[in-house]
């Protein structure tokens, strides 16, 4: 078929965008809308002595100034975390009060202080400037480590040494890991900083507040991952509304999200209580820099990690202390994030014992929530490098040291100490397979031509897994409109591609030209409860179209024979028409479904239409896995590294669209290398962000980036109806850690060992130099 799965359609979504059609939150214009500004502290850390609006309200066009007074007064609730999480001493983590304006004290650079609505934004504007604020300066700490000392600037008087929790991996047995070391041959220690970054999506956050006088609802347009998860803790825990009083509308187009998007924020709560004050619509977009200090932030871990392994190279268990900075507040799921995923850090192999504990800390910073990968990035680059190190202690190739310790096929299902499941892999394989690809045994004379130019020259690798594809459920609903389609989905499209493999999977289910189907989602009173998150749109929402179409095609048959005087038994299904076999008589599907609206054309019992709808409950995650190959050469004089090499191998497991698939990779690697060698997120001694746009904080850029060599060698999934694993976030997985061991690859023998995310010309220089010092 034309539209079949495993075909490499092009994306239907791309016409649309290319010609200038999309429709973002920011083309929503409602009547009478007023513009809303957000005044933000402008210090780290402070109480506030005092706050004046009596000027501002006063200004040309103000038509309202809302302060942390008038949260109190209105007894709006805070920006919640819904992330529960026990301390290993089984006390629960502690929380961070989040109002949606500052009450009393600021704790970060950008923290929301005072609403201004007006009838034009720079009135709004100049009316902030009118408001007299005096803070009381307090002393801050940016570095969760430093957080941690005995002295340190407290946050919060309920946290003492800003520890929000203390928690242990619940699979970690000390004394197995204890016994391990003692006994162990060989230890290997490395300590690792997972940097801060930036999201940065292409479109910066918005928020429309509307009162609907009709039926005496709040509307909040915005650009989310999933209307429903923001409406339900935006009305409940912030509003204190019923969630029915509520409607939340993203529109069909979002510019990126990463994770960045998925989740509740201030601005949200501040449009949508502003414009039901007003009783009109009240707007506020976002602009790049004041998305530096406001959007939710990605990793920032300081981890110890230890490797005990026997002489061979036989890894024997793995002991890991992690600092992770939470930020000023909890995120919605901050707490998750640097726990959840650190029973990831098994990787691909078969050590026995892990022994984990992470500590959560508050910092004067901006919160920390999920970014492409939420956890799983975070946990390969520090197993991955971590058994890089160990390899060039033993002596043994990058290969050979993965090889030792690989989990063996004929080990599958395997369940790791972890309680990782794996139903699938073949991981030896995959390696092989990338080290031919990258020509591995040509890099001796490629380093060689290097070394000639004054250049050093370096090869990493890196396996992968992650979990993904699991979770709650997602619902979708198949529902005829005539001669269409209407696929009503609780995902959101943002860039990912889902709006095509959707089509491309129910065309090729029922028989019916793409171009006949279209997507319903971002509507919290159309579409159902859902998230794009967690590379789950196929694997859960794509299995819940698969099942409805099957559902729909059973009961098609048993009509389709009442329609043709037929047993049901002899209805075959196929072109999008029910036909008796082996004859010429057929019904196509849309004459079934308009059939089916009349009772006198069913069977006895059958309920009207073939509208359906399936609720998918994943019941259990997928583990896509594969080999990244970096090849950099670095300038010794400036430190500079480029990436002349990039080869990916991947398991998938069955593919959808293989050209949607490849562009995912190339996404992630893209991100992945931008954290490996120039994002950095830098905080000075006063809490003050010096890297506050893209002067200052850089981003990946074309000449970056190499051509990547992607290549699958996919083993069937058993997770699903499917049998696809997730893909959207496995590049940004895989791409840190081989590029950082490529780099360490070239200046090892120079007498380097460890050099710290991101890898810029400078830090690099310097490692070179410390380490010439030091010989």
């Amino acid at each position: 078929m034309k539209f079949g799965l495993g075909q490499p359609v092009r994306r239907f979504e791309d016409q649309t965008l290319i010609t200038g059609k999309g429709r973002y939150t920011d083309d929503i214009k409602l009547e009478k809308m007023a513009q809303a500004f957000v005044l933000r502290s402008q210090v780290a850390h402070a109480k506030i002595r005092k706050l004046d609006v009596a000027a501002a309200r006063k200004m040309p066009g103000v038509l309202l100034v809302l302060t942390g007074d008038d949260v109190e007064a209105d007894g709006l609730g805070d920006v919640p975390c819904h992330a529960p999480l026990n301390n290993r001493d089984g006390s629960p983590r502690h929380d961070t009060p989040r109002p949606a304006l500052a009450i009393g004290k600021v704790r970060h650079v950008g923290q929301p202080v005072a609403l201004v609505v007006a009838e034009a934004l720079a009135q709004a504007r100049d009316a902030a400037d009118a408001i007299e604020i005096d803070y009381e300066q307090l002393p801050s700490v940016t570095d969760a480590r430093a957080a941690l000392e005995i002295g340190a600037p407290q946050l919060f008087n309920s946290i003492p040494g800003n520890l929000v929790f203390d928690w242990d991996n619940e699979t970690s047995d000390f004394a197995a890991v204890d016994a391990a070391f003692a006994k162990a041959a060989h230890v290997t220690t490395l300590e690792l900083v997972n940097n801060r970054v930036v999201v940065n999506a292409m479109e910066p956050r918005n928020a429309i507040g509307d009162y609907d006088a009709t039926s005496g609802r709040l509307v909040l347009y915005s650009a989310t991952q999933g209307s429903h998860f923001v409406r339900d803790p935006l009305a409940e825990a912030v509003l204190k509304l019923p969630k029915e009083k509520l409607r939340v509308v993203s529109p069909p187009n979002v510019g990126g999200a990463f994770g960045m998007k998925a989740f509740v924020y201030p601005e949200q709560a501040l449009v949508v209580w502003a414009a039901g004050k007003l009783k009109r619509p009240v707007r506020w977009q976002s602009d790049r820099s004041e998305g530096f200090i406001s959007d939710n932030q990605g990793r920032d871990h300081y981890t110890r990690a230890e490797l005990a392994l026997d002489a061979r190279g036989k890894f024997l268990a793995i002991r890991v202390s992690l600092i992770a900075n939470v930020g000023a507040y909890l995120s919605p799921m901050g707490p998750f994030i640097p726990t959840r995923s650190t029973d990831l850090i098994s990787g691909l192999y078969t050590t026995p014992a892990f022994a984990i504990n992470v500590k959560g800390v508050c910092t004067n910073t901006v919160p920390v929530c999920a970014y492409r990968g939420a956890g799983r990035p975070e946990a390969a680059y520090l197993i991955e490098r971590l058994v890089d190190a160990a390899a060039r202690e033993l002596n043994l190739t990058q290969d050979k040291i993965r090889r030792i310790n690989l989990i063996p096929p004929e080990a599958i299902p395997y369940t790791s100490p972890t309680k990782l499941a794996f139903d699938s892999g073949e991981f030896e394989k995959a390696m092989d397979l990338a080290m031919e690809n990258a020509d591995w045994k040509g890099f001796k004379a490629r380093r060689r031509e290097s070394a000639k130019r004054g250049k050093l020259r370096g090869i990493g690798m890196a396996t992968y897994t992650e979990r993904c594809g699991g979770g709650f459920p997602e619902t979708a609903s198949i529902e005829f409109k005539g001669e269409r389609l209407d696929l009503v989905m609780g995902n959101q499209e943002y860039g990912t591609g889902l709006v095509t493999s959707y089509k491309q999977l129910v065309s090729d289910r029922l028989g019916i030209d793409a171009d006949r189907i279209d997507l319903v989602y971002g509507d919290s009173d159309r579409s159902p409860r859902g998230l794009t998150g967690g590379s789950r749109a196929l694997p859960v929402g794509g299995s819940a179209l698969h099942e409805a179409s099957l559902k729909i095609i059973e009961k098609g048959k048993q009509i389709a024979a009442n329609l043709l005087e037929a047993s049901a038994v002899d209805i075959e299904f196929g072109d999008g028409a029910f036909r008796i076999g082996g004859t010429d008589r057929l019904v196509d599907l849309f004459a079934v479904a308009e059939a089916a609206k009349d009772p006198a054309n069913l069977p006895t019992g059958m309920s009207p239409g073939l509208d359906t709808t399936q609720v998918q409950n994943p019941t259990m995650a997928t583990f896509p896995s594969g080999c990244h190959i970096a090849e950099v050469e670095i300038d010794p004089d400036s430190g500079v590294t480029m990436i002349l090499r990039y080869t990916v191998v991947d398991d998938f497991g069955a593919v959808i669209n293989p050209l949607l698939l490849e562009g995912q990779v190339h996404g992630g690697v893209a991100q992945g290398i931008g954290q490996a060698l120039l994002e950095e997120t830098v905080y000075d001694n006063s809490g003050q962000l010096l890297t506050g746009s893209f002067m200052d904080y850089a981003m990946p850029r074309a000449d970056n980036l190499p051509n990547i060599s992607f290549a699958t060698r996919n083993t069937p999934c058993k997770a699903n109806p499917l049998g696809v694993k997730g893909a959207g976030e496995a590049g940004a997985v895989g791409a840190p850690p081989a590029v950082i061991n490529a780099i360490i690859d070239a200046l090892h023998e120079k007498g380097v060992k460890h050099v710290d995310m991101p890898a810029t010309p400078k830090r690099v220089w310097e490692a070179l130099n410390a380490a010439a010092h030091s010989r």
